[in-house]
This record gives structure tokens, C-alpha cells and sequence, in this order.
């Protein structure tokens, strides 16, 4: 049964990003392009997730590395988004991402920059700031890139800051190799998509039945006590040593993927935080990544589209 008092939930985001959105007719080399007027939006993966949280009724605390005038602008963006926050004070000027839309074929353009080098004082103030404000039982959540400067490890570390929290992560890249190769230990909840999840084992996941056991051998290995795979517009899979589920992606109208995966990840938590089954927190999950493809750019789920869908998500023993 659902708990009457949900679990805290804690957002990280070190890497987080002024996200810029436009379009343009036709992406042409060697032109001045005329974009259309940008939409602005705080971004970054715990970011997105604690604006998803707040979208669905839940409530979260998002920590947050700002710096200069980008970060200024970004600190008033999470407050008009309603977001409850903590700054941590970062290395120079907080980064710029830009998203440009092709009206003529639909296709996206992304473009991440960096982002600032961090050093030890910065990873000092972030552990600080972590024992200070973790709840133990709670929900931390650790999603999106790393910055530049911190070491391979620095997800593990961040969740020895925090030992008596269940934590999630959501990467990709070396940041996850290392997650499980050197498993972080009493991890909640790992995320991956499918991408990620083959080149972890060096061949392709046909079927949700090889996701599944590619999953929880993850599992079996402690890696994670519940791992994640997202295998697009299939759906998703989650598997922990004694179980296996698949819940599928209803089948809706794309219009940008962006933001995706932070739905999810904020459903998905939000559930588990409010006592409801795996199952439960997977559907909800899958219903979230659904309804975020069908808005524009860099916008999330809206709660109407997640509660009308969340009958074609109901997650299946496989």
C-alpha cells in the first residue's frame, strides 16, 4: 500500500545547463539562420527530474552548482518553475545548451557545451552539502553528466556522502563502466538504456528477454538493487535478483525526445517513494517518458497526458 507520508526526495545536478530551444526553417552550412524566439528552461538531468516531480503533485529538493551570470538567470528560471532548491556555488559560468529544430524535416539539432572544470574545493562543498541534507530512507537522485575535472568514481563517492539514502543513478558513458564494474555499494536503482546497456556486453540485446537477463545478472552481481533498461519505443525493462518486468511504451505522437528519460526517472521515484510496487513505479515511469516525447523541445510530461496513458503501461512478469 502507497504510503500516507511519501519519502524525501533529494535532486543532484553538477552539470547543469541554461537550455535554449528554437527552430529554424532549413539548418544550411554557410547561412545566417533566423530563429524563431527561443523557449528558456532550467536544464540538466536532476533538474529535469525535480521539474517532472513537481509537475506530477510530488515535491522534491533539487541541490544545484551555479555560477555567474548564466547561473543567475538559471536560479530565476528554477524559482519561477516552482522548484524548491539549494545552490552550491560552482567553478565559473554555469553552461549553455541549445536545441535547434529543422521545421522542414522535424529533425533535432543538440548541442551541449562542457561546462566548467571542477576541483577539490567544489567536490568539497558538494559533500558538505550532501550530509547536511540527505534524509536517511530518502531518495537521492544522481542523474546527468558529469562535470568536467571530477574523477571516474565521483558517483561513488558522492553516495558515501550519503550512506543511509537510496540512491539512483542515471548516467552513461565512463561514469557508468565504472558503476559497474566496481559496484557502488547498497545502490537502489541504476539506469540505462539499451545503447548504453550493449555496450556494457559487447553484443546486441535482441528482445526484452535478453534485457532482462543482461539486467539481472546486474543485479545478481549487486551492482544495483533494482537496474533499468530502456529499450526506446518498446518500453522498458526492470529486474532485480528475484524479479523480472517489462512495462511497454504506449504508442504516441513524437515530437522531441528530450526530457525523456528525466520523466521517467522522476515517476519512477516518485512512486517508489510513495510505497507503491515496482510494477506500479514502472508503469508510471513509462507512462511519464511517453507523455515528455509528445511536448516541444525542452518541456516534460504533463500529469494529464501521464494519467491518461498509464493504462497502456501496466508492467508484465516476463
Amino acid at each position: 500500500m502507497p504510503n500516507s507520508s511519501p519519502a524525501p526526495i533529494l535532486t543532484l545536478t553538477l552539470n547543469p545547463a541554461l537550455d535554449m530551444a528554437t527552430e529554424v526553417a532549413q539548418i544550411l552550412p554557410g547561412h545566417k539562420l533566423r530563429c524563431s524566439e527561443p523557449q528558456l528552461d532550467p536544464g540538466g538531468g536532476g533538474l529535469n527530474v525535480s521539474r517532472a516531480i513537481r509537475a506530477l503533485g510530488g515535491d522534491s529538493l533539487a541541490l544545484v552548482a551555479i555560477g555567474g551570470l548564466t547561473g543567475d538567470r538559471l536560479a530565476g528560471l528554477i524559482r519561477q518553475a516552482g522548484v524548491t532548491f539549494l545552490s552550491i556555488l560552482g567553478p565559473g559560468e554555469t553552461r549553455q545548451s541549445l536545441t535547434v529544430t529543422e521545421e522542414s524535416t522535424g529533425k533535432q539539432y543538440r548541442f551541449m557545451l562542457p561546462g566548467p572544470v571542477w576541483g577539490e574545493a567544489e567536490r568539497a562543498r558538494v559533500f558538505t552539502l550532501l550530509s547536511a541534507t540527505a534524509r536517511p530512507g530518502g531518495f537521492s537522485v544522481i542523474s546527468g553528466s558529469q562535470p568536467p575535472g571530477v574523477p571516474m568514481d565521483f558517483a561513488a563517492q558522492l553516495a558515501q556522502s550519503m550512506p543511509d539514502s537510496r540512491v539512483v543513478l542515471d548516467t552513461s558513458g565512463k561514469p557508468l563502466d565504472q558503476a559497474v564494474n566496481a559496484p557502488i555499494p547498497n545502490l537502489d536503482v541504476l539506469r540505462m538504456d539499451t545503447e548504453e546497456a550493449e555496450s556494457l556486453t559487447g553484443h546486441p540485446l535482441h528482445s526484452r528477454a535478453d534485457t532482462a537477463d543482461f539486467a539481472q545478472s546486474l543485479a545478481l552481481k549487486g551492482v544495483a538493487k533494482r537496474v533499468i533498461i530502456a529499450r526506446g519505443a518498446e518500453g522498458n525493462v526492470l529486474a532485480t535478483a528475484t524479479h523480472r518486468l517489462f512495462s511497454p511504451a504506449p504508442q504516441v505522437p513524437v515530437k522531441s525526445t528530450v526530457g525523456a528519460g528525466d520523466s521517467f526517472v522522476a515517476a519512477l521515484v516518485l512512486a517508489l517513494a510513495r510505497g507503491q510496487s515496482d510494477a506500479e513505479a514502472l508503469a508510471l515511469g513509462a507512462a511519464a517518458a511517453a507523455a515528455a516525447v509528445m511536448t516541444d523541445a525542452t518541456q516534460l510530461c504533463r500529469p494529464e497526458d501521464v494519467m491518461r496513458l498509464l493504462p497502456n503501461a501496466g508492467a508484465i512478469e516476463i
